[in-house]
């Protein structure tokens, strides 16, 4: 037994160590520190009190609606009931959870909270003042223990009969330390580009990257674009397949970063939007946002894995491998003939545009002209009277394709880089913060 605890205690401490680095600043570590809770003017919506945990919120967040809008439409919201409630975030949660277990060697390391000491400072979700000082790093990582089971069934039982645990003051943390524990240390170390970086910025308390694609995907990758790229003799991992919820972020306008149509193009409308300091949450219940992939895009996307740089061009070269890639004709001699008409001018480059117009001409828009969006905040403050609830906005795909890009309408931004034409019309008569 002693050599058990002593195990779980050198695990809880190198997950300690990843999320945090050295040590967590006391007022950092304590934003992080809430439970999940519902937002009484929108009954499905999850409520995030202090910047820093959006990075845990936002998906679990992305992931309820998922599942909500599978299940009916939204003028039924208004009207759940606390179980149904608590059903929601358990299926979240699970399915969260099951992404980062090993998917040959199925185990779950579920993590929770030992109250069994009697200097509890818990009670009944709530600290009490004069107990107030335990209510910190050190008393969360002493107290937690370790549970491991072999199927999602199990985890969804365990969470459904221990839902207050998710709901009490340290429940975000609970999660995030279950599917960190499940992905293992070495997982997760083996996924980032950098390691040694604490996950959770030890100043701001903002999530790291590699953190919000454990949470929406399972893989604990640093970047967003599509499958692994080699830059410079790096390999540097991205997303592997086409994601359940998305993700669009505010930065790549800048080219900061480059989300690939694995995240932009989940099978679910649902994204999460990341702006340089907050994760919020875009969906709509318009399957059409979310048609399959068409033979055009499949091809943009592989003659992009062969353009790491984004130069929309490839080293002529490497048509043949472009080509064999999408099991099209790739004999040396019908590619002896391509390159001389896609490089007419012997450059020695192949250009992207070229060679869509020759194998992949434009088809037809699947996407509609017009559709309803909706957005989700959970800091209060970031929502009109400090209510938080979702914002309705009507969108329009304008004819023109040219990108006009407005810095000081972030929304829209971030929303452009998906749709490049689209405008939106929101209910609240401005346009809802994404932080």
């Amino acid at each position: 037994m002693a050599q058990q605890k002593n195990f779980q205690e050198e695990v809880v401490k190198e997950i300690r160590t990843l999320l945090w680095g050295n040590c967590p600043k006391d007022d950092v570590f304590q934003r992080w520190a809430q439970g999940f809770q519902f937002s009484q003017d929108e009954p499905t919506a999850l409520v995030q009190v202090e910047g820093g945990p959006c990075a845990v919120i936002a998906p679990v967040q992305a992931f309820i609606l998922k599942d909500l809008l599978l299940e009916g439409p939204l003028d039924t919201w208004k009207n759940i009931t606390t179980e149904k409630q608590n059903r929601l975030l358990v299926r979240a949660a699970t399915e969260i959870i099951g992404q980062a277990a090993d998917p040959i060697n199925q185990s779950y390391s579920l993590i929770y909270l030992d109250n069994d000491n009697g200097d509890n400072p818990m009670v009944n979700g709530e600290v009490s003042t004069e107990e107030a000082q335990p209510f910190n790093a050190d008393y969360f990582h002493s107290r937690l223990r370790i549970s491991a089971v072999v199927s999602l069934d199990e985890v969804k039982k365990y969470l459904s009969q221990r839902i207050e645990s998710l709901k009490e003051p340290f429940g975000v943390l609970l999660l995030l330390y279950t599917v960190v524990c499940t992905k293992g240390i070495n997982g997760m170390k083996g996924e980032m580009s950098d390691p040694t970086e604490p996950v959770i910025d030890s100043i701001y308390g903002y999530g790291s990257q590699s953190l919000i694609n454990l949470m929406l995907t399972g893989r604990a990758v640093s970047y967003v674009w599509d499958h692994d790229q080699d830059i410079g003799g790096l390999q540097l991992r991205g997303i592997d397949k086409q994601n359940t919820v998305g993700f669009l972020a505010l930065l790549e306008h800048l080219r900061y970063c480059e989300v690939g149509a694995f995240l932009k193009s989940p099978s679910h409308p649902v994204w999460v939007l990341g702006s340089e300091t907050h994760l919020t949450v875009l969906f709509s219940s318009d399957r059409r946002l979310v048609s399959p992939e068409t033979l055009a895009e499949y091809a943009r996307r592989v003659f992009k894995k062969y353009d790491p740089e984004g130069n929309n061009f490839i080293p002529a070269n490497l048509l043949q491998d472009v080509l064999a890639d999408l099991e099209l004709v790739a004999d040396d001699e019908y590619v002896d003939i391509m390159k001389k008409k896609l490089d007419n001018e012997s450059l020695g480059i192949i250009l992207l545009a070229s060679f869509m117009d020759e194998f992949f001409p434009e088809e037809p828009r699947t996407c509609p002209d017009t559709f309803t969006l909706y957005h989700y905040n959970g800091l209060p403050r970031s929502n009109p009277d400090n209510r938080v609830r979702y914002h309705t906005g009507d969108a329009v795909l304008l004819e023109c394709t040219v990108k006009c890009i407005l810095d000081s309408n972030p929304m829209l931004t971030v929303l452009q880089t998906k749709w490049p034409s689209i405008e939106v019309q929101w209910d609240i008569g401005r346009t809802p913060s994404l932080n």
